[in-house]
């Protein structure tokens, strides 16, 4: 079989989900999650819902409370990717945006009323014609965010709805991507040479990143454009807060007894390259902390799912999600309780809305002036 026509058949297994999901509704979509999901499958979410079991699970806990907040709520798929990793297992790897009408609250964030996103980055393991893994983050705190409701530190990069790709064909990638999986590896361990070198320049982040890239990094961080936003949006306060940080660039399981419980399965089919990791790094937060958090020299682990798009032979674009809501929670802040505090007094009930068929004059105004 060929690689293109494999991964149509990894695909085929979760796109009658997708499909139900463009336009979700509980019946359709909690049918299509039973039909590819294996019986003993294995959830594995972002904080606060952690990890689970069973296609059943899958849908009360995660997706109705999401639909009961967004009644209107649709998927949009902005990149997906199948494939096989190095070590033979089989992937799909999915970036998009959750979108609806925030009616109710979700998580305890106050409804706004408006259209609201919510970007997701979602892996799914695949092994006989079933779903046997999904691993997911999604950015609740861009959510937070849009209802005014986000309790720490502001983000240094910028906060927008992003994108997908400029090429416009993240749904339709195709091609041998050895070469960008290679181009990826040396990133990364160019990146780990410092700080033991403690010249910045070690890391020749000019030979890897085109210098009108943009990195799209998760609510509490922010995105940047170009190798100078880059640095002084995340990876100047990152470097600073975590210096010693321990990453599986390559996807091998290594040796170091600091490295044995971090993975990275990566994927990558022509331009594009993705990855997913549960947990991939470990650091430990000192010196300049991090988004606000003090220095408190506690170690945490970092759950991460990433998507770079290459062009002309460099990185263009690079999709990032961590779990941020989970690192505050491994460094002793509960963010969900602490959003609760900053917004009791808020309504948190229902947003009524009719259809504006009915025009409400003001009385004090006479229909001579309507007129007029």
């Amino acid at each position: 079989m060929t690689r293109a026509a494999h991964a149509d058949q990894l695909k085929a297994v979760i796109a009658p989900f997708i499909m139900a999901a463009q336009s979700f509704a509980e019946d359709p979509v909690r049918r299509a999650l039973d039909d590819m999901a294996a019986t003993d499958i294995r959830i594995r979410m972002c904080h606060p819902f952690g990890d689970l079991q069973g296609a059943t699970a899958l849908y009360d806990t995660i997706y109705a409370p999401l639909l009961a907040a967004m009644p209107d709520l649709e998927r949009r798929d902005l990149i997906c990717l199948a494939g096989t990793t190095p070590e033979g297992d089989d992937w799909v790897g999915i970036m998009g945006n959750y979108f609806g009408s925030f009616m109710a609250p979700f998580l305890d964030i106050p409804p706004t009323g408006h259209l609201a996103h919510m970007r997701y980055h979602e892996f799914f393991r695949i092994a006989n014609g079933k779903v046997t893994e999904i691993q997911a983050i999604w950015d609740v705190p861009e959510l937070m965010m849009q209802a005014s409701a986000w309790p720490m530190a502001p983000q240094l990069g910028a906060f927008l709805c992003t994108p997908g790709p400029l090429t416009g064909d993240g749904l339709t990638a195709s091609g041998d991507g050895a070469a960008g999986l290679e181009h990826l590896k040396q990133m990364e361990t160019a990146l780990c040479r410092h700080p033991d070198d403690p010249d910045p320049r070690v890391m020749r982040l000019e030979e890897f990143w085109d210098p009108r890239f943009n990195w799209y990094g998760p609510a509490g961080v922010g995105t940047g454009r170009g190798i100078r936003g880059f640095r002084h949006w995340h990876q100047i306060p990152f470097l600073r807060g975590m210096p010693d940080r321990k990453v599986d660039p390559t996807g091998d399981r290594l040796a170091d007894e600091q490295m044995h419980d971090l993975h990275s399965h990566w994927i990558a089919v022509g331009d594009y390259v993705c990855e997913t990791g549960w947990p991939n790094m470990r650091m430990r937060v000192t010196h300049d902390g991090w988004m606000g958090i003090a220095p408190v020299g506690r170690e945490i682990t970092l759950c991460s799912i990433d998507f770079w798009r290459l062009e002309d032979g460099k990185i263009r674009e690079n999709w990032v999600q961590f779990d941020v809501l989970n690192v505050y929670m491994q460094l002793g802040v509960d963010v969900l309780a602490r959003m609760r505090e900053f917004n009791k007094a808020r309504s948190m009930a229902a947003i009524p809305f009719d259809d504006g068929l009915s025009m409400q004059v003001n009385p004090a105004i006479s229909t001579a002036e309507v007129m007029e």
